[in-house]
């Protein structure tokens, strides 16, 4: 079954499970949500036999591109409010919440809905009032206000998905999961991670160096017109930036960036347990374009990486900026001013993609089409430092632990 079948079925799935009288009919489509939950959790666990290696091309030959380094930006209101949230938990809460630095833990993350996919960690939902503002106050910590508020939005979807499906509670605003893995501290290595429906932060923290990667960002719907969050909107301007910047190149270039110009499916390829895929360079390289449109091209990177906090969110552009000859810049559907589309940025040291989606979550709206109404996007680091695993990688090779 593929991914678009997969999506299909779960929201089929979830209405019959709601609307079931029968008990033949109610056992029928519990078992085959179990059949999708046991797929799910196959495709984990085959993705986790294999040890991490991260996300390279063909033929990469290139080394250390990601060194242990001062960045002489501050991690201490980092830290400083993991250990408050820390301490806010419970025992259980705490056990539950924390691991190795080298834990799995780290790779367990899926964009699915909590009917399908069972999640680590602590929810917002069963913490406290003051544990709920500690863990916020984490990711403003960490994150831009952009990012932070973005997060926000993002979480309201799971709100508007609950009073459109009758209240499932497949769908919350409040079931986003926070694991903290090693020990908050200002030399050895730590990071948390916030993992729930369509808001997947990996935040990696050594030294004064922060990793945010894998990012999965995504909305469903994107413009809520009805109900306690009426007028949330999501991702405007990463998709009209995208749809700009491929509008702004010339014929010739567009041809050159075009993977096809007939978008039918979903089209992401790094969102979860793809850790260890070979995506060779696709599109247009950065090289062959004029100088303002590089820097129209960096703009359209800097509105990803601006979630971060802004010291980190500068020095990741830097590293950005540096490899940005060889960065390509691909594109799936039309260009026309409505159009539905794909486009991915990939660089040796960041991979970003943005995807309209079929409609899966708003009933009766699924008419098999990608939809500017359900939007996926991801940020990685290839070449082997999602997570900071690079960054570990050197760490522990010159640290007993």
């Amino acid at each position: 079954m593929n991914r678009i079948l997969t999506m299909t079925m779960i929201a089929i799935l979830a209405g019959c499970t709601q609307t079931a009288d029968h008990n033949g009919q109610a056992g029928q489509a519990s078992e085959s949500l179990n059949a999708v939950k046991e797929r799910f959790a196959r495709m984990e666990a085959d993705a986790l036999k294999k040890p991490y290696h991260g996300i390279f091309t063909t033929n990469d030959t290139l080394e250390n591109l990601f060194s242990i380094k001062a960045t002489n930006v501050t991690t201490a209101p980092i830290i400083e409010a993991a250990n408050n949230f820390l301490v806010a938990l419970s025992t259980d809460q705490r056990q539950r919440a924390t691991f190795q630095i080298t834990d799995q833990e780290w790779r367990k993350w899926s964009n699915v809905d909590n009917g399908i996919y069972d999640r680590q960690g602590v929810s917002l939902k069963e913490m406290d009032e003051e544990q709920k503002k500690l863990a916020f106050d984490l990711m403003r910590s960490s994150l831009s206000a952009k990012g932070l508020q973005l997060s926000k939005d993002i979480m309201k979807t799971d709100q508007t998905l609950r009073e459109l499906n009758d209240n499932s509670a497949d769908y919350d605003e409040e079931l986003y999961f926070f694991t903290l893995m090693g020990t908050p501290s200002d030399t050895a290595p730590w990071g948390w991670q916030i993992d729930g429906h369509h808001l997947v932060i990996n935040y990696f923290v050594l030294g004064d160096q922060v990793v945010m990667s894998p990012v999965f960002m995504g909305g469903e719907p994107i413009f809520t017109t009805s109900g306690k969050y009426k007028g949330n909107t999501l991702f405007q301007d990463e998709q009209n930036m995208g749809l700009a910047f491929m509008q702004s190149l010339s014929d010739t270039q567009q041809v050159a960036a075009s993977i096809t110009r007939v978008k039918t499916g979903n089209n992401n390829v790094s969102e979860a347990n793809k850790d260890n895929l070979t995506l060779d360079f696709q599109g247009i390289q950065a090289s062959s374009l004029s100088a303002s449109q590089r820097a129209e091209l960096l703009e359209l990177i800097n509105q990803y990486i601006s979630n971060m906090r802004e010291g980190h969110k500068q020095v990741k552009m830097e590293e950005v900026i540096r490899h940005i000859e060889n960065t390509w810049f691909s594109w799936v559907g039309e260009t026309k001013p409505d159009a539905v589309f794909y486009y991915r940025i990939h660089s040796p040291v960041v991979l970003i993609e943005f995807d309209h989606q079929r409609v899966v979550g708003v009933p009766n709206t699924d008419d098999g089409k990608p939809s500017r109404n359900h939007i996926h996007t991801v940020v990685r680091a290839p070449n082997g430092n999602d997570y900071g695993k690079d960054l570990l990688r050197q760490h522990l090779a010159n640290h007993q632990h």
